[in-house]
């Protein structure tokens, strides 16, 4: 920046600024603005700008500033041509005039593109001329012509000439033309051609005008001899040049010939030379036009021209053409038009169709050569030539097929049209019938994909495509591929018990499947074992298909809960027939074996084809809910166990703290007694098991959502098998307590634990029920979303974005429909769109998620899936490993963070045309299984915290995508802005919170869970939440620590200490390990001083212990009985005060 105060300054002083040596090898554009402002309207001074090139003087200014001053500051563009190799140096120079006021420059920027109001010159070439001719100098300026130009050339030495004239070279350029008149050797030197318009000055670089010396001339005595194209003359004396001028005497015209070979041949004793062709042609042809035009030749036609043109009987004609197409030009010369010809035309052959060409002729003789004007030609358009083979791409799937092409490599046209022809040829399937699988279909030119619905499982299609212009359709390229198989459609189940049971055996009918796209290789049975065991992240609820074979003598040594008991030939069950499982006979090589008394099984029946993969349907012992393939997207989300068991842990991990803390205060003041003032604790809860026998429910994986027919489960049995009793395990009808639309109040914080025991009460049914009163599927429109240019950008079918919410991106250039993404705008906690929900990216959809991030400013990014899960694609990896460009967009991975159940990568964005490198962070967890919730709490916790810790304020929405966006993302997104809420308002509402993510997109948040069981290993956080919630425990200590070197661990001697300990801060949860000594009574009430413990309950769940304790006061030290403390609410029994405790063991400890 410059900035000149001319106050107190003399009239003509200078002050200079020097910009660094700039070498650009391409056209571009610097931009800076202006201050000038005197006082009372005057003058303080005037800017010049120079360009000077290498280290040359600056000559004349190319802008100055005129007119009168002002108060505001202008901007003004320097378009600048081509210097390259050499450098160059733009100076600012400001002159003041002696009046006081500012002169100022600043926001001096290179562009490195041409100016967008300036126009800009091509590159100029040099003049050179006799002493005393004219000099012309043609300056083109890429740009249209406007009365606001003013052009002119300058001279580095001074001299400045005016435009003569102008000529357009075609619609987007103009050429001026400036005469340098009566040139003498002073006017050497370079010059260059600027051009002033309202925006800015364009400045070209330099042409060298060169001056050659005047010739000296005297006329000497000759005698010449003339033949018809020959003048052989003679004379006598020694010149060093010889020059002849010739005098037409009818055209009165002179010609100056230089003669540089001379002989003594021609005369004795005198010199002599031979003047070859008296003249150069007098002009080139002219009246050159196109006389006919077709796809690969052109016909040119001329005025025929005499002796008196070509100044010679012998001539030849020379046509040159360039020909421009594809972003390529070419320079071609025919042969030589022969001058015998009888017609004054020529035709070129061999030319490519719909070619610009620009044509010209040279007439030349054996003295010189002149040019025809040129003129301007386009071939005709031929039909197109072939689709390239290698870029028909086909996804294929078991219903349809998306072909993707490009256009011919060469359209000699405008492609108007694609024809592409299908027809079925083979299919896997022998029974199905062929005959109606063809057709065509034409699409428009600019379209170079389709998806064909419809078609069959297992089939091969060959498609021909062929483009077409107006001159018609090209060859065809053939190609060919094949869908994929479909499970086999399992019968249906008139009965739902078994045909006869015992106690080794159990008996079923097995029926034949229906065969899609693949006959049925073979059915099999499988028998699974239901093992008394925790259920961990939803597995208990699901019930898969086993494509994995296991022998009945392998399964316990593989830790296996499932075996093969028998497989059949797809002929073996071609009718309905009964099968008893547990026979003790071999099917298929897999032994049938007895099943076990006082043992649970799940029976499977599958049906397999396979062919170009490998599907598999089932039917269970189980009956399912009956759910829709393409609702259950994402079947990994439980509302109350991630989002309910997440807030828990978060509030409730403060709580074990406390005990802590409050026991090493105890032991360092020497209290074994509390305060007055302080409340008990009467807090029970019991921790419900889930039982094996309750039922099961299957959840088809998310990618059966892309087609529309999938296989749907048969109706199933369940058996219970005992020697005592066969009972069936079904779930019993019940009412729903919720309905859409009624009203559910925010749950205080200090009440969730109860409100969650609760709702697990009846096996659960409350978290079901309340899942199930939400608006399934769509609510609002979609139109966008199901374009059929838009349908492939979508990885399910019903899980697409709303109308009124979806993310709008910027229309490409030439590409229409290229503002859709399947992304949604959802609100935080009081911040609209702080979240953008969103499918994980496909392969065609890539370059449209880092348009979105880079187009809404996002700075952090959230992937709750993994790219493949139980063998199938989630998510496409959208990230480099390194550096890759996505169209006009490069990313850059700059570091990548492993954590134990999430990576955090860091990435440098920028794009081509923005002055600026963002930092974009993606925060990837890869602890949440398929399925399934993350089995502990505190890994989505930190992940949580990370994310928010790490988040930029001023950044645009966090982009949160899974597979499908609805069912992880979903839970995130709650998850967050029930923890905001928690710490501003001390209350949840996540039921409503669920309702308003589905109006922002569809099916946010799937699928509700009997128990939470992320933290079924962690129950204390239940037994602790209103203990961690009480605006008390803000300033207590939250950790306590037992000293194990001290050994002061539930010595016998202190055992009393900690029980009171525990009614002193009323601490709920005690966690032990199993080297702590034994300090809880077994069973009945134990007495410690003042203080009685009674066993209530005891609960094992693998290796942890849950113990349930009452404790009872009589000393009455701890004041009345009302909540406060920090502690649960409390009661009086008797003559003191009880409260609630809960002791946790872990088993196996190191």
């Amino acid at each position: 920046m410059m900035m000149v105060n001319s106050t107190g300054r003399f009239s003509g002083q200078k002050a200079l600024l020097f910009t660094p040596q700039l070498k650009e090898n391409d056209t571009h554009c610097v931009i800076f603005q202006y201050y000038v402002a005197g006082r009372e309207g005057g003058r303080p001074g005037h800017l010049n700008v120079y360009i000077k090139e290498n280290n040359s003087p600056m000559g004349l200014p190319v802008w100055n500033t005129s007119g009168p001053a002002g108060r505001s500051w202008n901007e003004v563009e320097l378009a600048i041509s081509t210097y390259w190799p050499n450098f160059y140096q733009i100076v600012f120079e400001a002159v003041t005039s002696g009046q006081r006021g500012l002169l100022a420059i600043k926001d001096v920027v290179l562009q490195g593109h041409q100016c967008m109001n300036t126009p800009h010159f091509l590159h100029i070439k040099g003049v050179e001329v006799n002493a005393g001719q004219s000099a012309t100098f043609h300056c083109t300026v890429n740009g249209e012509w406007r009365d606001n130009f003013n052009l002119w050339l300058q001279g580095i030495g001074g001299r400045e000439a005016p435009m003569k004239a102008t000529k357009p070279w075609n619609n987007q350029r103009f050429i001026g033309m400036f005469d340098v008149v009566n040139t003498t050797k002073q006017d050497s030197g370079r010059y260059r051609c600027i051009v002033h318009s309202n925006s800015g000055v364009g400045v070209s670089n330099y042409g060298e005008l060169t001056i050659k010396p005047d010739m000296i001339l005297f006329e000497i005595l000759t005698r010449c001899f003339l033949t018809q194209d020959d003048l052989a003359c003679c004379w006598e004396g020694f010149v060093s040049v010889w020059a002849v001028v010739l005098r037409m005497l009818l055209a009165l015209e002179h010609f100056l010939q230089t003669i540089v070979n001379f002989s003594h041949s021609a005369c004795v004793n005198a010199l002599c030379f031979s003047l070859l062709s008296l003249s150069e042609p007098m002009h080139g042809p002219r009246q050159l036009k196109v006389v006919d035009i077709k796809a690969r030749q052109v016909t040119l036609r001329w005025e025929p021209f005499g002796y008196n043109v070509t100044r010679c009987h012998n001539y030849s004609l020379t046509v040159q053409y360039r020909a421009r197409g594809g972003g390529k030009e070419e320079s071609r010369e025919v042969a030589s038009y022969d001058s015998r010809s009888s017609a004054p035309q020529h035709t070129i052959h061999n030319l490519t169709p719909f070619t610009n060409l620009s044509v010209r002729m040279l007439l030349r003789n054996r003295e010189g050569v002149r040019e025809s004007p040129e003129i301007h030609v386009q071939t005709d358009e031929d039909v197109p030539g072939e689709v390239p083979l290698d870029s028909i791409q086909a996804s294929v799937y078991e219903d349809k097929i998306l072909l993707k092409w490009r256009e011919p490599a060469q359209t000699f046209g405008i492609i108007t049209q694609y024809e592409i022809s299908y027809k079925a040829v083979s299919s896997f399937d022998p029974v199905l019938d062929l005959s109606n699988q063809s057709g065509k279909v034409v699409k428009l030119g600019n379209e170079t994909s389709h998806v064909f619905l419809g078609l069959y499982p297992g089939s091969t299609y060959s498609f021909t495509i062929r483009a077409s212009t107006a001159k018609g359709f090209g060859p065809p390229a053939i190609t060919q591929a094949t869908t994929k198989i479909s499970a086999p459609s399992m019968p249906a189940y008139d009965q739902e018990t078994p045909l006869n049971q015992t106690d080794s055996t159990v008996t079923v009918v097995l029926k034949p499947a229906q065969s899609r796209g693949a006959p049925v290789s073979v059915y099999q049975v499988v028998v699974e074992e239901e093992r008394p065991r925790r259920a961990r992240g939803g597995e208990a609820e699901i019930l898969r298909c086993y494509p994995l074979p296991v022998h009945y003598h392998n399964a316990s040594g593989l830790n296996s809960r499932y075996y093969y008991s028998a497989e059949f030939p797809s002929a073996g069950v071609s009718q309905p027939q009964t099968f008893t499982i547990g026979d003790n006979r071999t099917y298929g090589g897999y032994w049938n074996a007895p099943l076990l008394p006082h043992k649970s099984y799940s029976i499977y029946y599958q049906a397999v084809s396979a062919a170009n993969g490998v599907s598999i349907d089932c039917a269970a012992t189980h009956k399912p809910n009956a759910v829709e393939p393409e609702k259950q997207t994402d079947n990994t989300v439980k509302i109350a166990g991630v989002i309910a068991g997440i807030l828990l842990f978060v509030i409730i991990f403060l709580g074990v703290m406390v005990f802590v803390s409050a026991l090493v205060m105890c032991f360092c003041n020497g209290v074994f007694l509390c305060e007055a003032g302080s409340s008990p604790c009467s807090l029970t809860v019991k921790t419900n098991t889930l039982s094996s026998s309750i039922p099961n429910t299957y959840y088809p994986d998310e990618t059966q959502t892309l087609t529309s027919d999938t296989s749907s489960l048969v109706q199933s049995h369940t058996h219970t098998h005992s020697s005592h009793t066969h009972s069936l395990c079904k779930r019993e009808a019940v009412d729903v307590p919720y309905q859409t639309g009624q009203l559910h109040p925010a749950i205080r914080v200090a009440d969730l634990l109860q409100h969650i025991t609760q709702m697990k009460c009846a096996e659960g049914y409350g978290f079901k029920e309340e899942y199930e009163s939400f608006f399934e599927g769509q609510s609002a429109p979609w139109d966008s979303a199901k374009k059929d240019e838009n349908r492939m950008k979508n990885r399910y079918g019903n899980i697409i974005a709303y109308d009124h919410s979806r993310v709008r991106l910027q229309n490409l250039d030439g590409e229409q429909n290229s503002d859709y993404i399947n992304a949604n705008y959802v609100d935080g906690y009081h911040r609209p769109n702080h979240y953008i929900a969103t499918q994980g990216p496909m392969q065609e959809t890539v370059i449209d998620f880092w348009r979105m991030v880079w187009q809404e400013n996002t700075a952090t990014i959230v992937m709750v899936t993994n790219l493949v899960e139980v063998g199938r694609v989630k998510c496409c990896k959208y990230w480099p490993d390194d550096t890759e460009i996505y169209r006009d967009i490069k990313v850059t991975l700059i570091e990548t963070q492993l954590l134990s159940e999430y990576v955090i990568r860091t990435f440098a964005v920028e794009k081509r045309g923005a002055h600026e490198i963002r930092e974009i962070s993606q925060f990837h967890f890869t602890g949440w299984p398929d399925h399934g919730v993350p089995y502990h709490a505190t890994g989505l916790l930190g992940f949580v915290r990370r994310i928010k810790a790490k988040s930029p304020t001023n950044a645009g929405p966090i982009a949160v995508h899974c597979s499908a966006g609805a069912g992880r993302t979903g839970c995130f997104i709650v998850i967050d802005i029930m923890l905001d809420m928690a710490e501003r308002e001390g209350v949840v509402d996540i039921y409503n919170c669920v309702r308003e993510l589905r109006s922002r997109r569809v099916n946010m948040v799937q699928t509700e869970v009997l128990l939470p069981s992320p933290l079924t290993s962690d129950l204390f956080t239940f037994t602790s939440l209103s203990l961690a919630n009480t605006c008390e425990n803000a300033d207590k200590t939250f950790l306590i620590i037992i000293n194990d070197e001290n050994k002061q661990h539930h010595l016998k001697s202190f055992v009393s200490l900690q029980w009171c300990v525990c009614v002193c801060v009323c601490v709920c949860v005690c966690v032990c390990v199993q080297l702590c000594r034994q300090c809880w009574p077994e069973n009945g009430v134990h007495r410690h001083g003042p203080l009685q413990v009674e066993f209530v309950s005891a609960d094992l769940e693998e290796d942890i212990i849950s113990r349930i304790f009452r404790i009872y006061n009589a000393a009455r030290v701890c004041g009345s009985g009302s909540n406060g403390g920090g502690g649960s609410s409390g009661s009086y029994g008797g003559g003191g005060s009880s409260g609630s405790y809960v002791a946790l063991e872990y088993l196996n400890s190191g």
